[in-house]
């Protein structure tokens, strides 16, 4: 599978595509992979990779262990990709990097920006911060499927939630206080939408009801040195690349409580000439949600030591 004259992106996916049993067979086939999976042990100080392999599936989906979770097998895949167990999998180097949510952590690593120990013990505190925000104001997120961003906008002004995810067209996900996400289901119906499915998450990401996450946050990346990133990191809420260390820790901050803004994402990387998507981590959600933001584009995904082998 080599891609000779492409212009690629490597993207990685967020919390929801975590699963018990994810990156067992890249442990067990590559060794650049098991070192990624005994770093993230010894940086956490419990095994990670156990929880990763065995679950059980109730105590991986808690978002403190999620989050790291999915940052781990990302990276355990992209090592696997780009070093010489595997191959290279005939892809170029990335134009750009980008990742949803979560997965702008994992770019994080890919872009050099911090070394991997940093960024999964950065990514487990994310997850608690953003545990602990939803318990002081509890809420959650729906997807909203088949309703356009306009009509979605003034059902979230109506009932005081926000737009969270602008996804792909015909996918958006809203956030809110538990109290006010029930009223908007039934309104964004009523206006139009298709479905709404609650998400499985503890609290309303990516709005302003993360403000405690990113208080903490805030220390936390002040005691960090972050270093200039190799390749250029397409931002979750500003939909640009993030060039600059400094550019790049306020991104991480307004990611929490901002909307991510995938759609305009993946649009502004292929206005920049990107034509190959590389998904690297568990699940095929952005592959999906490409898909259906620019059928134009190829799309690749790595999840697992199967698809490795086939890319080598």
């Amino acid at each position: 599978m080599v891609v000779e004259t492409a212009r690629v992106a490597y993207v990685f996916p967020g919390q929801g595509s975590q699963w018990a049993g994810m990156g067992r067979d890249l442990y067990d086939n590559f060794d650049s992979s098991r070192k990624v999976f005994e770093e993230a042990d010894e940086a956490l100080g419990f095994p990670l990779s156990r929880l990763c392999f065995d679950g059980p599936g109730d105590e991986l989906r808690q978002t403190i262990n999620a989050q790291p979770a999915v940052v781990t097998v990302s990276y355990a895949c992209l090592k696997a990709v780009l070093l010489s167990d595997a191959g290279n999998g005939g892809f170029p180097p990335p134009a750009f990097v980008a990742g949803h949510s979560l997965g702008e952590y994992t770019a994080l690593a890919a872009a050099g920006v911090l070394d991997f120990a940093a960024t999964v013990s950065l990514a487990r505190e994310r997850g608690r911060l953003m545990h602990e925000a939803g318990q002081i104001k509890p809420g959650g997120m729906v997807a909203i499927i088949g309703l356009d961003e306009e009509a979605l906008a003034e059902v979230c002004a109506e009932t005081g939630t926000w737009i969270a995810n602008i996804n792909c067209p015909g996918q958006i996900v809203i956030s809110g206080a538990r109290e006010d996400l029930p009223r908007a289901s039934e309104l964004a119906k009523a206006r139009g939408a298709r479905r709404t499915i609650p998400l499985e998450v503890s609290g309303a990401f990516h709005t302003p009801l993360m403000e405690p996450a990113v208080k903490g946050m805030a220390e936390l990346l002040a005691t960090l040195s972050f270093h200039e990133p190799l390749v250029p990191i397409v931002g979750n809420t500003t939909a640009r690349p993030q060039s600059t260390a400094e550019l790049i820790k306020e991104e991480l901050l307004a990611q929490l409580d901002s909307c991510v803004q995938w759609q305009r994402s993946v649009a502004y990387m292929t206005a920049s000439g990107v034509d190959t998507f590389v998904e690297i981590g568990p699940g095929k959600v952005l592959t999906g949600l490409i898909r259906r933001i620019d059928r134009g584009v190829r799309l690749i995904n790595i999840e697992d030591a199967e698809a490795i082998k086939e890319s080598g």
